[in-house]
C-alpha cells in the first residue's frame, strides 16, 4: 500500500483503476454502466478550492512501482469539519482484510489532520453496509436511488408536464451552468434548501455566488458536464426553482441528478414538475447517447418522489450514509501485538 497521486499516476495505473473500479461495480452494481478511461486522472485529482483529496492503492509489489495492477483504493476528501471517505477493493480479494487497513490509513490521515469525525456513503444490500456497520459507523441518513429509462419514456405527456407551470413564471434553460446575471438568485435558492435538508453534506455544497462559480468550473474540470434549467419568477427575476444534472465523462450513457429546488414562497405551481420534464427534453437533444438518469431522494420526501414516478423514474435501491469517530476508529483499527 503506498500514497498514491492521480495526477502523476501513469496512464497503465490510472487504466487499472477503472478495471478495479469496473469489477466492482459488476459485482455490487451489475445494471450500472461500465466507466470509460476518460478523465478519471482530472475526476480523481480536482477539488473545489480548499478542500483536499488523499489517496492510497493497494497494487501488485512484484513489478516495479507504477507498473502493477491496483487491487484496492481509498481516498478521503477533507471537507470542512468532516472527512469524507470512498473505499473500492476488487471483488475476489475482499475478505482478507484490505478494506480494513485502508481504512486504517485514511482515518489515521483524519486524526493527524485535526478532523474528529469519517462519513461515508454505502450503498445497499452490498457487502459495505455490514463492513462498515462492525466497525462501529453510525447510520445518519438514507435515501432512495430512482432510474429512468429514456427510451420508456411518454414524450408526449412528458410535453404537457414540462408546459404545466403557473402563469407569472418562465422556465430557462443553462448547458454548462447559470449565467453571471443569475448566480446571486441562484445561490440564495440553493441556500435555502440546503438549510431544509438534514444529511451529512458528504459533498461540496455551494450556496454562496463566488463558491457556486467555483464549483461550477470544478464540475468541468474533473469531466462532469452540467446542465440547468430554472424557474424565473417574471415579477421579481428571482430564481424561484431550479433543477441540475450532471453528465459524466467517465459513463455518460448515464447522467446524475444533483439539486432540484422549489423556492418555499413558489411552491404548489407546478414547477418541479415542469423543470424537471423540460430538463429530460434539454438532454434528449443535447446528449443523444444517453440512456439514463439517476436520481436520490429522501424518504421522506414525498412531493419530489411523487414528481419522479409521474415522469417514469423507478425506484432502484437505498443508498445510507453513515458517520464515525475518529478517535475511535484509529483505536479499534491499530494494529495489536
Amino acid at each position: 500500500m503506498r500514497e498514491w497521486d492521480p495526477r502523476s499516476a501513469s496512464a497503465a495505473e490510472i487504466q487499472s483503476l477503472v478495471e478495479t473500479v469496473n469489477a466492482a461495480m459488476a459485482a455490487d452494481l451489475p445494471d450500472d454502466p461500465p466507466w470509460r478511461d476518460t478523465q478519471v486522472r482530472d475526476y480523481l485529482a480536482e477539488t473545489m478550492p480548499g478542500e483536499r483529496r488523499i489517496t492510497w492503492v493497494v497494487e501488485d509489489d512484484r513489478v516495479p512501482e507504477g507498473e502493477g495492477q491496483i487491487f484496492a483504493h481509498v481516498n478521503i476528501l477533507l471537507l470542512g469539519d468532516i472527512g469524507v471517505l470512498e473505499i473500492l477493493v476488487r471483488p475476489d480479494l475482499r475478505r482478507r482484510g484490505l478494506g480494513s487497513q485502508l481504512l486504517a490509513v485514511a482515518a489515521r490521515r483524519a486524526y493527524l489532520e485535526g478532523f474528529t469525525s469519517i462519513g461515508v456513503e454505502a450503498i445497499g444490500s452490498t457487502p459495505a453496509i455490514p463492513f462498515y456497520e462492525s466497525l462501529g459507523f453510525e447510520r445518519e441518513y438514507v435515501e432512495t436511488r430512482s432510474v429512468l429509462n429514456l427510451e420508456s419514456v411518454d414524450w408526449l405527456a412528458l410535453g404537457a408536464m414540462a408546459s404545466g407551470i403557473s402563469a407569472g413564471y418562465r422556465i430557462e434553460y443553462h448547458p454548462g451552468g447559470p449565467p453571471d446575471p443569475l448566480l446571486e438568485a441562484y445561490a440564495q435558492a440553493k441556500a435555502e434548501a440546503q438549510n431544509d435538508d438534514d444529511d451529512l453534506d458528504l459533498a461540496p455544497r455551494s450556496s454562496d455566488p463566488q463558491r457556486l462559480r467555483e464549483s461550477i468550473e470544478t464540475l468541468h474540470k474533473r469531466g462532469l458536464k452540467p446542465y440547468i434549467v430554472l424557474a424565473i419568477h417574471e415579477a421579481t427575476g428571482t430564481v424561484a426553482g431550479l433543477t441540475e444534472v450532471v453528465v459524466p465523462a467517465q459513463h455518460p450513457e448515464r447522467a446524475d441528478q444533483y439539486d432540484t429546488i422549489v423556492v418555499r414562497a413558489h411552491r404548489g405551481y407546478g414547477i418541479d414538475r415542469a423543470i424537471k420534464a423540460r430538463m429530460l427534453f434539454e438532454l434528449r437533444s443535447a446528449e443523444p447517447g444517453l440512456r439514463q438518469v439517476q436520481t436520490w431522494n429522501a424518504q421522506h420526501n414525498e412531493s419530489m418522489l411523487k414528481v419522479n414516478a409521474e415522469l417514469g423514474y423507478q425506484s432502484d435501491r437505498d443508498w445510507f450514509e453513515y458517520i464515525a469517530d475518529v478517535s475511535h476508529l484509529v483505536q479499534r483499527l491499530e494494529p495489536t501485538g
